[in-house]
């Protein structure tokens, strides 16, 4: 029984007093997530989203076949979860439902100032004990009674409390807590965490490795039986009594043998007990019209076994009719049956064991949030600690990090210092020294030291949890190139039937006419050989063209052609995300390797982001002096004015210029804060306009309570401001020509951004600040245009800055566009994606084509183009291009507008990002031609195109070849996940540094210095490693980016262990060598329980691979 109660709140109300209720919230979509087990091939999953997503009330389904995932939006007026569990286990596959998001917004003034805090959480408390009605009503009443809470409803069949409420207002320690004060025991059920925990198990596939396995295990146990008394024991001579027992020794029944029942009683196990699962799946599927790869094994297993039965059962009669001999023995091939079964079972636990490690990055994600975290009851004093469950955790919170913590949420550090491990969430591969004020990000792991921070995100608001989101996403999202296999898909299983039915026909009709007898490959095929495999009874021409038959409907497999791209798709934005990629889907990741043109925002992007005022020059009217007199000593007070105003109102500004002259100002005028209204020397800024990509324009009442006029911008902006009055205006621009043109002109050949300043009616001062390049920009110009692409740069700064940052990074003049507003890079991107690629480039050859009468062949497509930028203010630009890439802070990946996040705010990593995608499409590209060729050459040598030539395809290894063609799809996806970045898109400061070391390290023997990390305790250390100089390793291979160091010693081959210090530890090799030599970095894995000493190793010099 449900009990159910909820309230409406005012958002205007204050928060500190009990909220009333005003307006009842209406219901709309809620979104459903199901995982779904049976899923084999691009039909299953069509299947479901074509079935499902045809019910009224369904808006939207999508399914991820690798994931085992289905997310839906339904109406739940209409429709609950159990009962659309119950429509997909319908179809044939077992679902279970992982999470539901009932939206069920309030209704509201739009304007309220509070709106922002109406963001209603569900949570679930278990709360156990609770069997009387009145008593659940009295404590349902008691929570509703809190402020902020908006619903709470009781399951008593689930003893659980589902409580909406607004965390802003009430957090839901405080719910937990209220409910123990009752004298009652509740328990935190975290819905995300134990979603994620199925979802792990899922990704796995935990579940359908073990029952495949045991499947395939059971399937053998009676198969290789059959296999044996039909194949191997008819090859044995025939006074073998084995042979004379089960092939010679009648039963009561003549043609009724001992060997031929106990082959049907293996059989009927494997067919009806261990193959139901094919047997419900395809009837499900049948009565949904549609076909999936389960139906052509029933097809190809029942024929083998019905053939079987129907010669055993006929055998007695033909032999009392005396149409035979009387010791005729009946053609069976039970073994076709078994085996076909065995391999397909075994097949599919390869194929899912390798599906769970496609998604082994993002179950990695999931499981780097800690359990728990120590919260600090008494902040800001810190001296009480307790521990508490991650789930109640809340925004604002002080908790304590010590030595080897899994950081619980992100924060900021407000006391001590560490170094952190972010690198399966950034990618970074080296610890990070995090002091106070620095941000963290949960799911990171903690170094040697200690520290105290505040909680800025929790729960489902973390980057940890944005980013798995973000990949969960993308491998549920189909790529364009996939409705190729999906179209295939839908054909497949009919084609194929009909392709076996021909088969039998044809082959029928072909082996009792006298061709057979002139073609002796066919004669022996036909003739000789079902003879014998029938155990020297004549099993007759049926039996071939059936076996043929059999073979076509077994051997084809549109699972292969289906698996091509989501499993490549899942492997891919995995390794992305292990590298700091956040790929969202795999529409992004096909546009990204077919990019021609990349346009690259200056600020933040090319440059570093942070400008600093390199330059001032003050209007010479402002100064009697002969020489500039120093700011702030023995300037006049008029400059100290202006500059003060110039500070007030740049401060509200967010824009990087802003940022720069603020604290330019404040340094300059030595305040450690703008004086407010009021106080001595106070600022009062009344009006603030804000002209995106000019200036701003505002209106300052000083402390002697003067108000002044001050515009602060580019020239134009400036030109503008002086319109009112034309003889102003000449007066100034004949200044700016006479005092400012000359340091204007220099500081921007430098590259340097101009600001001009006019107070009042007076052109006062112009100021200049530089944004120091990324030390990768020229590089990943270089790189972008090795890759095939033209580089745009975009930027809001004037002409001349705008070439000199060019000519710096390589981008030619042509390919820069300066003075450029937000609104002006989207205009700049459809511009791009306007221009023709592969037109001619001399217009004489068209003409000259059209003169001599030869045809001219010319392909023409739209130009591709990609976007980089900051993800704010180049959002309209980002959303326009084919690709839209952000760089993100660590922290704010949430960039809506951007296809490709990067968590570290690197150049080189859009061109890793590039290269994995064209990466993934290559592999994609590799999957499908090898699932086509597989049935481009299985199917027709199943058919029996090359009998004449004595080839054929048998039932048993036509299902084994089927089997195992899906496996090896997932298995060459799976070589993405040794993907590393390439040589061009690491800094070229590291490859020298490397470079340097082996030259100095030239001997033949080299030290190397590693860093000791053991992850599980976060100890982390440098150390030297030596090794004793008795031991002598000859020679040293490694390959891959993180794989096991092989070692021979002269005798032993494989992997050596190392004797240290009384204990073993194995090293890994960190891919930093190169063909050139064997020079590496190894990271010291030691065994669990074992501690961190001075070990030292000297191997010598060997040859090592990237």
């Amino acid at each position: 029984m449900t009990h159910q109660k909820s309230v409406s709140i005012d958002p205007n109300h204050s928060l500190s007093q009990p909220i009333s209720p005003i307006i009842m919230s209406s219901s709309t979509f809620s979104v459903a997530q199901f995982k779904v087990e049976g899923m084999t091939c691009a039909s299953c999953s069509a299947t479901v989203e074509n079935r499902i997503g045809a019910l009224e009330g369904i808006r939207s389904v999508s399914v991820a076949l690798i994931a085992g995932r289905c997310k839906l939006e339904f109406d739940p007026t209409i429709w609950s979860p159990e009962q659309i569990n119950s429509e997909i286990e319908d179809l044939g596959f077992d679902a279970q439902l992982l999470s539901v998001v009932e939206n069920r917004p309030l209704q509201i003034n739009p304007s309220s100032p509070n709106l922002k805090l109406l963001n209603p959480t569900q949570s679930v408390i278990g709360v156990y004990g609770l069997t009387a009605e009145s008593r659940v009503t009295d404590l349902q009443d008691s929570i509703l009674a809190l402020n902020g809470v908006l619903s709470c409803t009781f399951d008593l069949e689930n003893e659980q409390c589902k409580v909406d409420h607004i965390r802003k207002i009430i957090p839901l320690r405080n719910i937990v807590d209220h409910i123990s004060s009752l004298g009652l025991d509740p328990i935190v059920t975290d819905m995300d965490s134990s979603a994620n925990s199925i979802q792990i198990q899922s990704l796995a596939r935990t579940k359908e490795v073990n029952s495949w396995r045991s499947a395939a295990r059971n399937s053998f146990f009676f198969a290789l039986p059959v296999f044996v008394i039909q194949m191997i024991v008819p090859m044995l001579p025939k006074s073998n009594s084995l042979r004379s027992i089960l092939l010679d020794h009648r039963l009561l029944i003549p043609g009724w043998f001992i060997g031929d029942w106990l082959c049907l009683l293996l059989t009927l196990p494997v067919q009806f007990v261990i193959g139901k699962r094919f047997y419900r799946s395809a009837w499900k599927s049948l009565s949904h019209r549609s076909a999936t790869m389960d139906l052509l094994v029933v097809i190809g297993t029942s024929s083998a076994l019905l053939f079987s039965i129907v010669s055993m059962a006929l055998a007695p009669i033909l032999i009392n009719s005396r149409a035979v001999h009387s010791s005729y023995h009946p053609t069976i091939f039970f073994d076709t049956s078994t085996m076909l079964i065995t391999f397909v079972s075994f097949g599919r636990y390869l194929e899912n064991l390798a599906k769970g490690k496609t998604s082994a990055a993002l179950s990695k994600l999931m499981s780097l949030t800690p359990s728990s975290a120590t919260l600090y009851l008494d902040p800001p004093h810190c001296s009480q600690e307790k521990k508490l469950p991650i789930e109640l955790v809340e925004v604002g919170d002080h908790l304590k990090i010590v030595p080897g913590d899994k950081i619980p949420a992100d924060g900021t550090i407000i006391k001590g210092e560490s170094s952190v491990d972010e690198s399966m969430v950034t990618g970074e591969a080296l610890p990070i020294l995090k002091q106070k004020g620095d941000q963290v990000v949960g799911g990171t792991v903690n170094g040697v030291g200690t520290f105290d921070m505040v909680v800025t995100r929790s729960g489902s608001d973390t980057a940890l949890s944005q980013i798995v989101k973000l990949v969960e996403e993308a491998q549920t999202s189909k790529a364009p190139i996939q409705a190729f296999a999906d179209t295939v898909a839908g054909y497949f299983v009919p084609i194929v039937i009909s392709l076996g039915i021909l088969t039998f026909v044809a082959w029928m009709i072909i082996s009792n006419t006298t061709l057979v007898d002139y073609v002796p490959s066919l004669h022996h095929i036909f003739v000789t050989v079902p003879s014998n495999e029938s155990g020297g009874s004549g099993g007759g021409r049926l039996m071939v063209c059936l076996k043929l038959c059999i073979s076509v409907i077994v051997v084809a497999c549109p699972c292969a052609l289906g698996l091509s791209t989501p499993t490549a798709v899942m492997v891919g934005t995995g390794v992305g995300a292990q590298n700091g990629i956040l790929i969202k889907g795999a529409g992004p990741l096909e546009a990204a390797h077919k990019i021609d043109k990349i346009i690259l925002d200056k600020t933040g992007t090319i440059t570093m982001g942070k400008l600093e005022v390199v330059g001032l020059r003050w209007n010479k009217a402002l100064s009697d002096e002969p020489k500039e007199p120093e700011l702030g000593h023995r300037g006049r007070k008029l400059k100290r004015d202006i500059l003060g105003a110039l500070t007030a109102v740049e401060s509200k500004s967010e824009h990087p210029l802003a940022q720069a002259m603020t604290r330019f100002g404040l340094n300059s005028l030595g305040w450690s804060h703008i004086p407010s209204e009021g106080a001595e020397g106070g600022i009062e800024v009344l009006g603030f306009t804000s002209i995106t990509g000019q200036g701003v324009h505002s209106q300052v009442r000083l402390g002697d309570k003067t108000t002044h006029d001050i515009w602060i911008g580019n020239l134009k902006f400036m030109q503008g401001s002086f319109l009112a009055s034309s003889p102003t205006s000449d007066l100034q621009t004949e200044v700016l020509e006479t005092e400012f043109e000359k340091f204007k002109k220099f500081e921007e050949e430098q590259g340097h951004s101009c600001v001009l300043v006019r107070y009042d009616g007076m052109l006062a001062c112009l100021i200049a600040l530089a944004d120091k390049l990324k030390p990768e920009a020229r590089q990943a110009v270089e790189a972008f245009k090795w890759m095939g692409m033209s580089v745009v740069m975009v930027t809001g700064d004037q002409e001349r800055t705008a070439r000199a940052i060019g000519r710096l990074v390589g981008i030619d003049d042509q390919d820069i566009y300066s003075g450029v507003s937000p609104d002006g890079k989207r205009m700049i991107v459809e511009e791009l994606q306007s221009q023709q690629i592969g037109l001619p480039k001399d217009a004489n050859q068209l003409s000259k084509a059209n003169h001599t009468g030869k045809s001219f062949r010319q392909d023409f497509r739209r130009c591709r183009v990609a976007m980089v930028g900051d993800g704010i203010n180049d959002s309209p630009a980002l959303a326009t291009s084919d690709l839209g890439i952000a760089m993100s802070s660590g922290t704010d990946i949430a960039m809506e507008a951007a296809d490709i996040i990067l968590m570290r705010s690197n150049l080189l990593d859009v061109v890793a990002a590039i290269h994995l995608s064209r990466t993934v499409f290559r592999q994609i590209r590799l999957n499908f031609l090898w699932a086509s060729v597989y049935n481009l050459i299985g199917i027709p040598l199943a058919m029996g195109f090359f009998l004449p030539w004595g080839i054929h395809l048998h039932p048993m290894m036509a299902g084994a070849a089927m089997a195992f063609s899906s496996v090896s799809v997932v298995c060459s996806s799976l070589t993405l996940k040794w993907w590393k970045k390439p040589r061009y898109a690491i800094m070229r400061d590291e490859l020298e540094e490397e470079r340097l070391e082996r030259e100095e390290l030239g001997e033949e023997e080299m030290m190397y210095e590693s860093c000791g990390r053991r992850r599980g305790e976060g100890l982390i250390g440098r150390f030297l490693q030596k090794i004793d100089e008795s031991l002598k390793i000859k020679k040293y291979f490694a390959s891959g980016r993180e794989q096991e160091g092989y070692f021979e010693d002269g005798k032993k081959k494989g992997f050596e262990y190392l004797r240290l210090g009384g204990r073993q530890a194995k090293f890994i090799f960190k891919g930093m060598g190169d063909n050139e030599g064997g020079t590496g970095r190894f990271i010291e894995r030691v065994e669990e329980g074992g501690e961190l000493e001075e070990e030292v190793g000297l191997i010598e010099r060997g040859k090592g691979r990237d």
